[in-house]
């Protein structure tokens, strides 16, 4: 059995502000049957103390980053959890990096510091094989680790988007407790900033993200954010593993936030997921139309900025549109004015509602995500689920989990939705008169459907994948 120590800022269902806490949360039960024991730390939110089932207490820290600290074991959601109890480092309302008035929490620095010093002693105090680390908010416990002077586990790094790294201003570094020497160009330093993400990148011994494009796109200049230099530096082990998602939380046939079940065998039932979409969202109960629905952060990286260019054109053409989503205060207020200008036509939801994200795959015809960048996104898997046909981006994950409907694909008969490139308001107008010609002819269409929803986007091959990592570092360091 190999134990592994995750270590996260957020976890589904506990906490959640993206996909992070999706792949947190499903990874631990995917890898179970396959002899990996997964036990996630996690900061102690308020929401997360609120759920724990508490066990003992295995860790006490007299001064923690500026008081007290006890981490706990325990479990809540089917979930084993440590979990970090800093009273004075988040006990607090707000996100796990807001606050209530929306502005990043002004001791994030050592917030997520002591998240990666507990994790490092954790680890080597409990004897765990390998550590887990996602994202900047946990690579400090790999730089911890690295300057452990005894035995200690292997590290994983997996970069869930490159575009968030953790930098905080060089005085920070001393407060830190590393070596000086750490804060150079071969270390933590980074144009006169700490940089969390850098020092996870150059310390960990195996280097992951989440699809194999992104792994690639990532050690250019154009998408390497800044520390492309340090990927192709340690490009010889750095892979890309692809996300998965819950199949069971995401499961059709069996939802519970859906007006009708369905498969791929009773596809007919799935038409009544449309109508009840309409009717909630207040949308003209047009059995022609193409329903295009959006569930996404409403930011330039996820191209939004390109549809609301063209809206209203296509919805005066024809096209519906369901909208689920946050983000850019004027880019929510130009969908909403999109809905005022076109009403039964546009419909917009600002926030995430769970109930609503399923109805959305289950009753849209197509899922539009025309991401600049995309390291995997979990959106277009949860389409393939239900059937809905993805119309994305050829980027990251993107590109690695839709086959395109181009000429060849679709006389073999595997083709499952449609991509585009470049991500640009002519290769959107380009793709999105493609799925309208497509969805006129209703045999190819549904063709399509019942490929995507055969496909399998649970975590089991990927779970396979990480479990061959965790198993290579530990004869590596036996």
């Amino acid at each position: 059995m190999t134990r592994v120590l995750s270590v996260t800022s957020e976890i589904f269902p506990l906490v959640k502000t993206g996909g992070l806490a999706d792949v947190t949360g499903a990874l631990p039960a995917a890898l179970a049957p396959l002899d990996v024991d997964t036990v996630t730390l996690i900061p102690g939110y308020p929401e997360v103390l609120q759920a724990l089932d508490r066990g003992e207490i295995l860790q006490h820290f007299d001064d923690l980053f500026g008081g007290p600290a006890t981490v706990v074991a325990g479990s809540a959601a089917g979930l084993e959890l440590l979990v970090l109890d800093a009273p004075h480092l988040y006990n607090r309302d707000g996100s796990p990096y807001f606050g209530p008035d929306g502005r990043l929490w002004p001791d994030n620095d050592l917030r997520f510091a002591a998240l990666g010093a507990a994790a490092a002693a954790l680890a080597v105090g409990l004897g765990f094989d390998v550590v887990h680390a996602h994202d900047w908010q946990a690579a400090l416990a790999v730089v911890y680790l690295h300057v452990h002077a005894g035995r200690r586990p292997g590290t994983v790094l997996t970069i869930h988007n490159l575009a968030f790294q953790g930098h905080f201003p060089g005085s920070l570094f001393p407060r830190l407790g590393l070596p000086p020497g750490l804060f150079s160009r071969d270390g933590l330093e980074y144009w006169g900033d700490v940089s969390y993400l850098k020092g996870g990148l150059l310390f960990a011994d195996r280097l992951t993200t989440v699809s194999p494009t992104y792994a690639r796109e990532i050690t250019h200049q154009d998408a390497g954010a800044g520390l492309d230099g340090v990927l192709r530096w340690r490009s010889g082990v750095l892979s890309g593993i692809l996300n998965g998602i819950d199949d069971t939380v995401w499961n059709p046939s069996e939802d519970p936030h859906i007006a009708s079940p369905f498969s791929a065998q009773r596809l007919m039932r799935r038409i009544a997921n449309k109508v009840a979409l309409k009717e909630q969202l207040g949308l003209a109960p047009d059995p022609t139309a193409l329903l295009i629905g959006i569930i996404s952060r409403m930011t330039e990286q996820k191209g939004l900025d390109l549809l609301l260019a063209q809206i209203g054109a296509r919805a005066v053409g024809g096209m519906q549109f369901a909208i689920l989503g946050s983000g850019e205060p004027w880019m929510q207020e130009g969908f909403l004015a999109a809905v005022r200008q076109h009403p039964g036509r546009v419909a917009c939801v600002l926030g995430y509602n769970e109930p609503l994200a399923h109805l959305i795959q289950a009753g849209s015809d197509a899922i539009l995500m025309p991401s600049r960048f995309e390291p995997c996104g979990l959106t277009q898997l949860c389409a393939l689920r239900y059937g809905a046909i993805p119309i994305v981006g050829r980027v990251g994950g993107l590109a690695d989990t839709v086959v395109d409907a181009n000429e060849a694909a679709l006389s073999a008969g595997v083709a499952t939705g449609i991509q585009f490139a470049p991500v640009t308001d002519g290769a959107l107008t380009e793709a999105l008169n493609r799925a309208a010609a497509l969805w006129q002819d209703k045999a190819t269409w549904t063709r399509m459907q019942r490929n995507a929803l055969k496909q399998d986007v649970s975590w089991r091959r990927s779970a396979q994948k990480y479990a061959e990592l965790y198993r290579a570092l530990e004869a590596e360091r036996a």
